[in-house]
């Protein structure tokens, strides 16, 4: 649904801000004079009987009865209730107000609090001020903006109108502070790396492709922190993490959209098993942070953080659901086979790594609802971790997954660069066949490992952990998410 605007609403919102400019108010003045939010006021209600105090917002409410008005007003911390009297203010500000100002309107308020008959702590009005005229109705409860694209699109009036939404993005600060506390208390850097690279990697997806003018060039934006900070790494830091924007050229669905906020770290002299502590310890601290608890809600399931999270071999769990055995030599056709069997779609391009994960997400995901570490990942969906010395078909790789959903993914590093390079080679070799979302060979990086690399535990995470602690689309958990132009 388009919000359409009619003409003769606008008009009359320009002749009351005409009306306010002849009767010598400043429509949009610079400051104001509050004293205190309007949470404070009533908390500090009887403390500040008597007294003049300034509390500013937006008016929600107006009921006008003659030589009466009521009236709330609301700031970030709440709403509270105005009370002008004619009898008891200069008379021509009373009608001003009750002829020229309206809901939507930002206003200051000079007055002293009382209790009303009904017991409702409120603000009598001696004096008032515009500071901000709104030129367009903001949408009710009952009537307005309905539908969820718009309410996506027009993200501030979703704000305003729902304190819930407004709670929601509240919380997800504190999601971002309990990933970085937790990080800093650990002794690690927090560092800020390249959004614009020549060469994109550190994960499988397609990437956009910009221009920059000033060095006649053409750079992808970033898909992952990785690469930067393991070059950090080669620098001589030990402990490095980065939480910042990447961007995916890939669908819009309740897990993935196209820009997101990630976060790495890598930790040098580390392993796996370092890796894994520290990211259950740090996964219950952000759900006690967020939630207030360590029991969140998906779907109508109670899903338990506090538990230990157990380990699920992927080439077990692999041979249970599709009857393919990953430590064999298993052939693509083998696998395009099972697909069509299952009845789970895929691209012709896909390789053996592709085909294999996509088996594993309609599969095995499906049945991993509590937190837990997938482990032993194939060799083959793993371009950047480690072998396994107990078997070369395996990775050292680590996934916290809970709610059918991948909550992460972490590494023991691959620092060896001839075999790096091997393993770049074949995913050019994907994307010569057909595969948009294959790795690039970064010589760059390559160089850089070349010069040694300490060992190291590498993990990320993005914002979809915490669409899953709230139980919605990582859409409607980005304050601004991108939406189809109208």
């Amino acid at each position: 649904m388009i919000f359409f605007m009619r003409e003769d609403i606008i008009q009359t919102k320009l002749d009351k801000l005409e009306q306010l400019k002849a009767a010598g108010e400043t429509t949009y003045p610079e400051k104001s004079k509050r004293t205190m939010t309007n949470a404070q006021a009533l908390e500090k209600f009887d403390a500040l009987a008597g007294q003049d105090i300034f509390l500013v917002g937006r008016i929600k409410s107006m009921r006008s009865m003659g030589k009466v008005t009521f009236a709330h007003i609301e700031d970030e911390s709440g709403k509270i209730q105005i009370f002008l009297k004619k009898d008891e203010m200069d008379e021509a500000r009373y009608k001003l107000f009750i002829s020229a100002v309206e809901m939507g309107d930002f206003v200051q308020i000079e007055g002293v609090l009382f209790l009303t008959k009904q017991n409702e702590k409120t603000l009598q009005v001696k004096n008032w001020t515009m500071l901000g005229k709104s030129m367009r109705p903001i949408p009710t409860e009952f009537y307005g903006l309905k539908d969820e694209e718009e309410l996506l699109r027009r993200r501030y009036l979703d704000l305003l109108m729902n304190v819930e939404t407004r709670e929601l993005f509240r919380k997800k600060s504190k999601f971002w502070n309990a990933v970085r506390n937790v990080l800093l208390e650990q002794n690690f850097l927090e560092v800020q790396t390249p959004v614009l690279e020549h060469i994109p990697g550190g994960a499988e997806a397609e990437p956009f492709k910009t221009h920059h003018n000033a060095l006649d060039q053409d750079f992808y934006l970033r898909i992952s922190l990785e690469l930067s900070l393991k070059r950090l790494l080669v620098g001589g830091y030990e402990r490095v993490f980065e939480i910042g924007r990447v961007f995916r050229n890939e669908g819009i669905d309740r897990e993935h959209l196209q820009e997101f906020d990630h976060m790495e770290f890598y930790w040098a002299y580390a392993d796996m098993e370092m890796g894994i502590a520290l990211t259950e310890d740090m996964y219950r601290k952000i759900a006690q942070a967020v939630s207030g608890g360590l029991v969140t809600e998906w779907e109508g399931t109670q899903i338990d953080w506090s538990k230990p999270f157990v380990r699920v071999d992927y080439f077990t769990e692999f041979l249970k659901e599709t009857g393919i055995d990953l430590s064999e030599d298993v052939s693509v056709e083998t696998l395009q086979a099972k697909a069509l069997e299952l009845g789970i779609k895929y691209e012709k391009t896909y390789g053996k790594g592709r085909m294999i994960d996509t088996l594993y997400k309609k599969t095995v995901r499906q049945k991993l609802i509590q937190p837990c570490f997938l482990v032993g990942h194939p060799l083959e969906v793993s371009p950047l971790a480690k072998q396994d010395p107990a078997n070369p078909n395996k990775v050292l790789r680590f996934q916290p997954i809970a709610c059918k959903s991948e909550l992460g993914n972490g590494f023991a590093e691959l620092n060896d660069p001839i075999d790096q390079r091997a393993r770049f080679e074949k995913q050019m070799k994907l994307r010569e066949e057909g595969d948009p979302e294959a790795q690039m060979l970064d010589e760059d990086f390559l160089q850089a490992l070349e010069y040694g690399m300490p060992p190291a535990c590498g993990f990320g995470m993005s914002e979809r952990l915490f669409a899953i602690l709230m139980n919605r689309s990582v859409r409607e958990t980005v304050i601004f998410p991108p939406t189809r132009e109208r």
